[in-house]
């Protein structure tokens, strides 16, 4: 079967255009992280935003090596989630939904959908991809509990905090609220996350 004929293809186009909108979604988040002086998390965000691009540039290029000639438009219908407000904490949840959406529903399906047709390295990227979701699913559904609870910059126990921006480091239950050396923002103070 040629890729260009193919159901395969079609995936790839959905596939591009969820990851641009995905990063576009987490770029709109980054933003508010950074509007309420959390930089720290906005950083950790934008390396999401930086993965979700490589996905969609991995799918084009796939759809461009479909032909020879130019691509012609390609007509797709898909669903693609519209949830998300302008509040912070709410919309790390949500991302956390449409991520595992990918993970756990979108792209086996593609992956299965690839094999089946005779496509077995789209299959692969497609399992590759699923599994970065994966990860994004539980970064956003950590700092989302982590917000939600408070806990972010507060822990139970001492724990190691360091300043993203001049590189100080304390060992305390609580970061501190101003940096002591460059005087940055708590939400400057880089964050504790669940897989660390």
């Amino acid at each position: 079967m040629e890729l260009i004929k193919s159901k395969t293809y079609h995936n790839l186009a959905k596939s591009f255009a969820g990851e641009c909108q995905a990063r576009t979604r987490y770029k709109f988040i980054e933003y508010g992280a950074r509007q309420q002086g959390y930089t720290a998390l906005a950083d950790v965000i934008a390396k999401v935003e930086t993965n979700e691009f490589n996905h969609a540039r991995m799918f084009y290029t796939y759809i461009q090596k479909a032909d020879v000639k130019k691509i012609a438009d390609i007509e797709i219908c898909a669903g693609y989630p519209f949830k998300e407000k302008w509040d912070l904490i709410e919309n790390l949840k949500l991302a956390s939904e449409d991520e595992d959406n990918e993970f756990s529903r979108i792209y086996p399906e593609f992956a299965a959908t690839a094999r089946e047709e005779g496509f077995p390295e789209i299959a692969t990227l497609f399992d590759n991809v699923l599994n970065v979701e994966n990860c994004h699913k539980k970064l956003f559904a950590d700092l989302h509990n982590q917000m939600k609870k408070g806990t972010i910059y507060k822990k139970t126990k001492a724990t190691k905090w360091k300043c993203s921006d001049c590189g100080h480091e304390d060992t305390l239950k609580e970061a501190w609220k101003v940096c002591p050396l460059c005087e940055a923002k708590q939400g400057a103070v880089m964050l504790i996350l669940a897989d660390e």
